[in-house]
């Protein structure tokens, strides 16, 4: 199912390396649009490659696109197939991936397809069951009781649940993505600005391709979009908390050439609004912690930050 590219027959297309390290870095170009164009099936492409070869992040950025709705549908069966040949693969986080799910009643490929768009089914598994009962919180007898909200306006605690479950796959603090998300949109997942910034974390349309965010209105889409932005601009500013989130309000460009935090109103404003959410000053910043330790230590190692600086170095 998965359709070569008509240039994949040219000696120069990377797509007929033998290396995993640079197919993997060409389905990193395509997935984020990044010195490629952004294209998610090519990003499928190179990362099939290189999974078949058997590099385990490859197949783990395979159930990761699977388990979403990068390709319009999501299909959790695939995605597991991938997870699990990524966790024999001793890649952690794909172990960490597969405890949503109960895969008792399922059984999966030895060697999944590799599925582009126009191929994809949408597929779902049961969730996995606790391990132990949840216990009832105990009654307010003077508490109104909380109304449960559709999935698609999730209230501030649903909101929170998801940063904090998020955050560990960013290498992010939980509380600095809620400081941003707080400014940006006080939590309201439909909010717009004039500039057509969307959601949770605002969005632009050119952010959320970039970062591969196929609905902005989706909370989840947009926090895991968001944290993505976010965390390249750290990495990117060398863990400048006051510079990445001047990029993250006015763009990378406007602080690279201004040499710093730009002269924007609106800029400064939003930079001292984080920092005294924070609790801190705006000089503060540089103490604030940012990182959050990854899921997978071993497998999320420098490479992907060198990935990012490799790519994005001003040029």
């Amino acid at each position: 199912m998965l359709a070569t590219s008509s240039s994949a027959s040219t000696s120069d297309d990377p797509l007929n390396s033998n290396n995993p390290a640079v197919l993997l870095d060409w389905g990193q170009r395509h997935f984020h649009g990044v010195r490629a164009t952004q294209n998610i099936d090519r990003a499928v492409q190179f990362y099939c490659a290189a999974a078949r070869l058997g590099n385990a992040e490859a197949q783990y950025r395979l159930g990761d696109i699977y388990a979403r709705t990068l390709l319009g549908k999501r299909d959790e069966v695939l995605a597991a197939a991938w997870l699990l040949k990524a966790a024999a693969g001793q890649y952690s986080a794909a172990k960490t991936r597969l405890k949503d799910w109960d895969l008792s009643t399922t059984s999966f490929p030895a060697d999944p397809d590799c599925v582009t768009r126009e191929h994809m089914v949408a597929r779902t598994l049961p969730s996995a069951r606790p391990t132990k009962p949840a216990k009832a919180p105990k009654p307010k007898p003077t508490a109104a009781p909380i109304p449960r909200l559709a999935l698609d306006t999730p209230d501030r605690r649903e909101i929170e649940r998801l940063v904090r479950t998020l955050a560990p796959r960013h290498r992010l603090n939980p509380d600095v993505v809620l400081a941003v998300i707080q400014v940006e949109s006080n939590f309201n997942p439909k909010a717009q600005s004039h500039k057509q910034a969307q959601g949770l974390m605002q969005l632009i349309p050119d952010t959320a391709r970039r970062f591969g965010v196929a609905d902005p209105w989706d909370a989840r889409q947009n926090i895991d979009g968001g944290m993505a932005y976010l965390r390249w601009l750290l990495d990117h500013f060398n863990g400048d908390l006051r510079l990445a989130l001047a990029g993250y309000n006015a763009g990378e460009q406007a602080v690279r050439r201004h040499g710093g935090v730009p002269p924007y109103k609106e800029t400064q404003g939003y930079v001292r609004k984080i920092a005294r959410v924070l609790g801190v000053s705006e000089e503060g910043l540089a103490a604030v912690q940012t990182t959050h330790a990854p899921i997978d230590a071993a497998s999320a190692s420098q490479s992907e930050t060198d990935w990012a600086r490799r790519f994005f170095t001003p040029g």
